[in-house]
């Protein structure tokens, strides 16, 4: 007995299998199109007749006054007759003529013409314009739109509890869940490298889908729901096909966008069929991707709730109310952004066991560029456990991605194996992006190398700062020189020193550009609007001001299309948010005196490395120690 497709297709007899009976052999539908088709090719069979032969009416026109048109007939815009003798025709290369002939009038009702004819005793008649003349083409085709329109509210009305339920328009409304056959491409939690505790959360669905008689025999219930939640590119989506590997039961996927469509009510069909197809197969997992796309906070944003996209809120929270405790089917949803989620979707009963996937650490990412890395030939000087130190933040996406890029470089530059300087030519094209060419005159190449040096110098002075792994004045992205810090241990928290000292060294180029020239460029921009982001969340997020004390406030970084306010109502009186911008002042104002001091006290340094650097245009961290007479900076 084979199981149903994911869109409910197997055995689709449509209305035969939801009222019991067959359906006619020849519906109402297809009775109208055949009527239209016959009328259709008769009107075309009468209008080009083929035993009349066309001619030109200039030439019909000379036969009359040769007198050997023996009789006409006009209906509307054509006239029709026969010749008293087939003529001659008026080319060489036309081919001969008829008996009968029709012509097309160039004006409707040719009275000059009937004249001509009575003058040379041409039999006329008449007939009326009739059916297929030009009025009647019209009369039929606006009839027969007429009749379309009917059929089709007819068609609509006789299905009201359930609009394109079936027959010709019956696919609409099918949920289009692809089903992955996990026996095809088999993933289990051994393709899954730095999820342990997510892979631990998911065990016992495992378990429960393998063998659920030995939940229910003690009445224990297994979530209905896992919501996986991270930043894009963590596995959330491997992660889910994984436990359904690692069970061996079918996998449904589908992405949230996909319910929503135009008409009212179609995206709550689609549901209805999801999880019906979803019941035939169980015990199975039903993945939906990007859950967020349907499952917003209903009511908000502007103009309030979209009817459509919470109509199919509604109907996947019913759908899973609904389900009986003896119905092996798990839902499992990704989502980015679990702050916008409605509610009632994370109660328990619905989505309640929430798994948290984030970035791998060191020893996770190692993992990951192991499995990435199976069919990619390394060479021997090539470390994982080094790459994978030098990657901090990178998520799972990014690892695989890096992976390919390395590949992808040796393979430009004809080598059979990938080295460990394509896996650092890859990271760098991924961190700081791809160089281009961009022509600078020697003064603004000049500024651009004590720009970057002033950032390369203070990062390597401050011992609160991660340490330097590469600058350089070659262009790359949008940017004309880049300065790259690689920390060296995974970080998740920070202290206010740290922060202070990272200020100094986001102020350092800007305060290298005012040392040497005595005047700053338009380069400092995006050092500027960062360093003053950080400063801010400083003063109001993490309470590091004395003045403002330990208070957080708001401040206006919430969206309204996502189902957050329209606008933000400031928490805060006018005097505090003086306060505030002061504060920000000063922490920005300490920060630039503090790197103008540092490079100041440091300035041949700061000349040799930019001397280096005009030359070189890229430094490695090996070569500024070797400049600056100080050894690399290693973690505490």
């Amino acid at each position: 007995m084979s199981s149903p497709s994911p869109n409910g297709s197997e055995n689709d007899s449509g209305d035969s299998r939801r009222s019991g009976g067959s359906r006619p052999a020849f519906s109402p539908q297809w009775i109208v199109f055949a009527m239209i088709a016959v009328i259709m090719a008769f009107m075309l069979s009468s209008m080009f007749n083929e035993s009349s032969q066309p001619v030109d009416y200039g030439f019909l026109w000379k036969q009359i006054e040769a007198g050997n048109v023996k009789s006409a007939t006009f209906q509307g815009e054509v006239v029709r007759g026969k010749w008293k003798k087939i003529p001659e025709p008026a080319t060489k290369d036309a081919k001969p003529l008829r008996e009968d002939f029709v012509a097309f009038l160039p004006v409707p009702l040719d009275h000059e013409l009937k004249d001509h004819m009575r003058k040379n005793g041409v039999d006329l008649e008449g007939k009326p314009d009739g059916l297929f003349g030009t009025n009647g083409v019209m009369l039929l085709i606006n009839g027969l739109s007429l009749l379309a329109f009917i059929w089709f509210m007819w068609f609509i009305l006789r299905r009201n509890s359930d609009p394109f339920s079936s027959g010709m328009l019956g696919s609409f409304i099918r949920s289009p869940a692809k089903r992955v056959k996990t026996s095809d491409h088999p993933t289990t939690f051994d393709d899954v490298a730095a999820m342990e505790q997510a892979k631990f959360e998911l065990q016992e669905i495992v378990e429960f889908l393998k063998t659920p008689a030995k939940f229910l025999r003690l009445g224990a219930q297994i979530p209905k729901g896992v919501l996986l939640m991270g930043p894009p590119g963590t596995g959330k989506t491997l992660l889910a096909r994984a436990t359904a590997g690692e069970a061996g039961v079918p996998f449904f996927t589908i992405n949230g966008s996909e319910f929503i469509q135009m008409f009212v009510g179609v995206g709550a069909s689609r549901v209805r069929d999801m999880f019906k197809t979803a019941k035939e197969n169980a015990p199975c997992i039903l993945f939906i991707d990007e859950i967020d796309a349907v499952g917003r906070i209903r009511g908000a944003g502007l103009g309030g709730g979209h009817d459509e996209r919470e109509q199919t809120l509604n109907q996947i929270l019913s759908e899973m109310d609904g389900f009986q405790q003896t119905e092996a089917v798990i839902v499992v949803a990704a989502t980015n952004r679990p702050d916008v989620l409605d509610p009632a979707l994370l109660r328990p009963g619905r989505f309640d066991r929430h798994v948290t996937v984030d970035r791998p650490t060191k020893t996770g990412r190692a993992a990951i560029l192991k499995i990435h890395s199976r069919k990619v030939p390394l060479s021997d000087d090539v470390d994982l456990d080094a790459v994978a130190a030098g990657t901090i933040g990178f998520s799972g996406a990014e690892l695989k991605n890096l992976v390919n890029e390395a590949a992808l470089y040796a393979a430009r530059t004809n080598r059979d194996t990938v080295r460990a300087s394509d896996f650092d030519a890859a990271r760098d094209k991924i961190l700081m992006g791809p160089k281009r060419e961009e022509v600078l005159n020697e003064r603004e190449r000049l500024m651009t190398a004590y720009h970057e040096s002033g950032h390369a110098l203070l990062a390597w002075l401050l011992s609160d700062v991660d340490h330097v792994h590469k600058v350089t004045i070659i262009p790359r992205g949008r940017a004309l020189g880049v300065t790259q810090l690689l920390p060296d241990e995974d970080r998740y928290n920070v202290g206010e020193a740290r922060l202070h000292s990272q200020l100094a060294f986001m102020l350092g180029g800007r305060a290298a550009e005012k040392l040497v020239f005595d005047e700053y460029s338009a380069g400092a921009e995006d050092d500027l609007k960062r360093s003053t982001q950080l400063a801010r969340r400083m003063v109001t997020r993490w309470g590091m001001s004395t003045v403002v004390g330990p208070v957080a406030f708001r401040d206006s970084e919430e969206h309204p299309f996502l189902g957050k306010e329209m606008h933000e109502s400031r928490d805060y009186s006018e005097e505090t948010a003086r306060i505030i911008d002061q504060e920000v002042q000063r922490f920005m104002s300490l920060a630039d005196q503090r790197a103008v001091q540092v490079l100041t006290e440091n300035r041949d340094k700061l000349d040799a490395m930019t001397k280096a650097l005009v030359e070189k245009e890229s430094l490695d961290q090996n070569e500024i120690a070797e400049i600056i007479g100080i050894p690399v900076k290693r973690g505490e």
